[in-house]
Formats: C-alpha cells, sequence, structure tokens
C-alpha cells in the first residue's frame, strides 16, 4: 500500500511528476495513468498527484505539453503507416521467400527482416515523395487563389469607385434637371400673366378730362 506523505513538494518531486506525465502524453497514454505511477514511486496519492500538476506544474510545462502531443501524433501515423504498409511488405517478403528457396538459397530470419525493412523504407520514401508533391500542389493553388483574390478585390474597389461617381452625377443631374423644369415653370406662368394683360383694355386721359380708349 502506497503511504500518504504529509510533507511540501519538493523540486524533484515536481521534476518527476512533470518527466512521467509528459512521457504518457507523448507515448498516448493517459494522465491519470501517470498519476498513479508517479504517487507509487514518491508515496503520495494519485489525487494528490493530479491535484499538484493541474495547479501548479502544468503551468511551467505548456511548451513541453504541446511537443509532446506532437510527438504522440506523429507517433500514432506512423504506427497507422506501418500498419498499413505491413501486409503488402508480407506478401513481398513471402515472394521472395519462394524465390529463393526455388533457387535453393537460404532463407533466414535475419534475411528477411532486412528485406521487410527495404520494401518499408521504399515505400515509406515513395509516400513520402507523394507527399510533397501534394503539398507543393497545394502551395500552388493557394498562391494562384490569393492572386485571383488579390485581383478581385481591386475591380470591386474599382467598381466601388465608379459606383460613387455614378451616384454623384446622378445626384447632380437630377438637381439640374429640378431646377431646369421650376424655370420652365416659372417662365410659363410669366406668359400666362403676359397674355392677360395684353387683353384686357387700356385707356388715357385727355386734355378735357375724359378718358378715352387705347387700342
Amino acid at each position: 500500500m502506497t503511504a500518504v506523505r504529509q510533507d511540501a513538494w519538493s523540486p524533484d518531486d515536481d521534476l518527476i511528476l512533470a518527466e512521467v506525465t509528459l512521457r504518457h502524453i507523448r507515448e498516448g497514454s493517459t494522465q491519470l495513468a501517470a498519476f498513479d505511477e508517479v504517487g507509487e514511486r514518491i508515496a503520495r496519492t494519485s489525487a494528490a498527484c493530479g491535484f499538484r500538476w493541474n495547479s501548479c506544474v502544468r503551468k511551467r510545462y505548456e511548451e513541453a505539453i504541446q511537443i509532446a502531443k506532437q510527438q504522440r501524433q506523429k507517433r500514432n501515423y506512423m504506427k497507422k503507416q506501418t500498419f498499413m504498409a505491413a501486409p503488402h511488405v508480407s506478401s513481398v517478403a513471402v515472394i521472395e521467400g519462394e524465390e529463393r528457396t526455388y533457387k535453393n538459397e537460404p532463407l533466414t530470419e535475419e534475411s528477411l527482416s532486412i528485406d521487410m525493412v527495404i520494401r518499408f523504407l521504399r515505400q515509406w520514401k515513395g509516400t513520402y515523395q507523394e507527399l510533397t508533391r501534394q503539398i507543393k500542389t497545394l502551395e500552388r493553388d493557394v498562391r494562384e487563389k490569393d492572386e485571383e483574390l488579390y485581383t478581385l478585390r481591386e475591380q470591386n474597389q474599382k467598381l466601388s469607385l465608379e459606383v460613387n461617381s455614378a451616384q454623384t452625377d446622378y445626384r447632380t443631374v437630377n438637381d439640374d434637371y429640378k431646377t431646369l423644369i421650376q424655370i420652365m415653370d416659372r417662365a410659363r406662368r410669366l406668359t400666362v400673366l403676359t397674355e392677360d394683360d395684353e387683353s384686357k383694355p387700356r385707356f388715357k386721359m385727355d386734355a378735357n378730362g375724359n378718358l378715352e380708349r387705347i387700342e
């Protein structure tokens, strides 16, 4: 049974807690398993280790935690690639083994392992080259899209300026049109008044004081 310590955490205890927890993160294990292991090593409870990690130690190892997670992802990816390549490698090894048997060449476990490694490395090289080509293609597509986006932004800015200019011209023409209508309406009213004045009879007074109509 693990003894329960009541003393304060030492720098060595914190270092052990950090190393073990980071190792479990890197290997794809859980932090609970790491706390159990640390508790066994330094005679503390798993709960105490978890509390110490979350409250104090974790803050000092944020960058190391991210690196451990990246290593875990890379590890899982390599396992997946190895699993996918294993059937192909095994079949190639069996065929080569049959050829060696046919030629009366000795087939040893060491030579079979080397062949498997060589085949795997060749396949991995081809996969890496294909991924590199795909990355370059994607980067080229991204550059082309960026250039297209830049061109579209310039066109949009140019069209926006043209629309603003057209709106300004429209307002100016509309104001001029309204002014012209007002001038024409005023001229029409003046013409009507003038015609009314000319249709009325006009008179003047002669020397004797009589009104005389003027034609």
